[in-house]
């Protein structure tokens, strides 16, 4: 019987082509819908996975990396005393107003304040040690190449972040950021930006450990003193797992990016569950007769069954084609995509789970069989 299904797909394709299709960009929206939820939101810890800090130190009950609220500088020697501790850095973050010297109005900014050494901690991931050493210079920014046209500026131009001249001395990639243009600069240009007076610590310090696996340990044990202010410390993925959490769960885009997700999901199903049985209802005749030469009903949904799955598999082939080429045109082009091995694992199992639904729907069918209709 599992013979027979497979020579049918192969004998009658073109009755089955179009639940194929239906399947392959069922399974290509959901494949671009979760690689631009996860490149969207994944942007808002980049931050903390674009660096090789291992503990992250911060205002207590801070959801995300933009909601932070300086801390005591002296927390900085609590963090130096634990033996795990091999180094700390201080990280800035600060609002700013950008005014670009073209036509472009008040632009909002987050200007990331971070040590611009060769070996600093934060952004390590993202930018070379060659563009950040270029930091060092006075009054100097770098930006994000896809956010060039909203600042209104190119390498080597000057504009303005509160007021304060600044100089776009480098041009990364991989630093877009969800609700704001992200800009970043040393901690002294960083502290000369800010026009909170009643700021006198770091927004964060970020601390490396001699064993990263200890992190989550380290984190804990760190938290708990009041010597120095509030504050207290999560390890690197944790921190940034919160960060996700907060702008999926918390915020109006996330529960807007969600919602629209599982409408993709439910159109697929019910438009591949019905192409699928007008297939199968389309072979009735041919069901009935086998039906009649002694072939049970329970064999014939096997038939079905089985059916469905390589309509599944083979619409997904198509499916992971179009996406690998339609990610490549979206990276190539700086949106916020991003798609790991679980995630693709997950949208596997969403389109096969169609493909079985659909199939199990379109046993349904199989009730109607009967051996007279081959006598009209």
């Amino acid at each position: 019987m599992v013979a027979l299904a497979r020579k049918t797909l192969v004998y009658e394709w073109r009755r089955f082509l179009p639940a194929m299709i239906a399947v392959g960009f069922a399974g290509l929206l959901q494949l671009l819908q979760l690689a631009l939820v996860l490149g969207i939101f994944g942007a808002t810890s980049v931050y903390i996975t674009g660096s090789s800090a291992d503990v992250w130190v911060g205002f207590p009950g801070t959801q995300s990396v933009g909601s932070g609220r300086s801390i005591d500088a002296n927390v900085e020697s609590r963090i130096l005393m634990d033996p795990a501790v091999t180094r700390v850095e201080p990280y800035e973050w600060i609002d700013g107003d950008w005014r670009g010297t073209g036509e472009t109005g008040g632009v909002s900014v987050f200007v990331s304040g971070i040590d611009p050494a060769a070996d600093g901690l934060m952004l390590s991931r993202v930018l070379p040690p060659s563009l950040r050493a270029r930091l060092a210079e006075p009054d100097a920014v770098i930006v994000d190449r896809a956010d060039l046209d909203k600042l209104g500026v190119a390498l080597d131009q000057t504009a303005t972040i509160n007021g304060h001249r600044v100089r776009v001395v480098g041009i990364s990639s991989g630093l877009r950021g969800l609700g704001g243009i992200n800009v970043i600069a040393s901690l002294d240009t960083a502290r000369q930006l800010d026009t909170d007076a009643a700021d006198n610590g770091p927004t964060y310090l970020v601390a490396k450990l001699r064993d990263p696996t200890q992190a989550d340990a380290v984190a804990i044990r760190l938290r708990g003193s009041s010597e120095f202010g509030p504050y207290t410390t999560w390890s690197a993925a944790n921190f940034a797992h919160i960060s996700v959490m907060y702008w999926l769960f918390d915020t109006g885009a996330g529960a807007g990016v969600l919602f629209l997700a599982g409408i993709v999901f439910l159109v697929g199903a019910v438009i591949t569950s019905q192409t699928l049985v007008g297939a199968v209802q389309g072979s009735v005749r041919e069901y009935a007769t086998l039906n009649a030469l002694g072939v049970g009903v329970g064999a014939l949904r096997k038939v079905v069954l089985e059916q469905a799955f390589w309509v599944g598999a083979l619409g997904l082939i198509g499916a992971t084609v179009l996406g690998v080429v339609v990610l490549l045109l979206a990276r190539s082009q700086d949106v916020p995509v991003e798609l790991g091995p679980l995630a693709a694992i997950a949208c596997i199992a969403l389109v096969m789970g169609q493909a079985a639904v659909s199939g199990m729907a379109a046993m349904r069918s199989m009730r109607r069989i009967d051996p007279a209709t081959l006598l009209r």
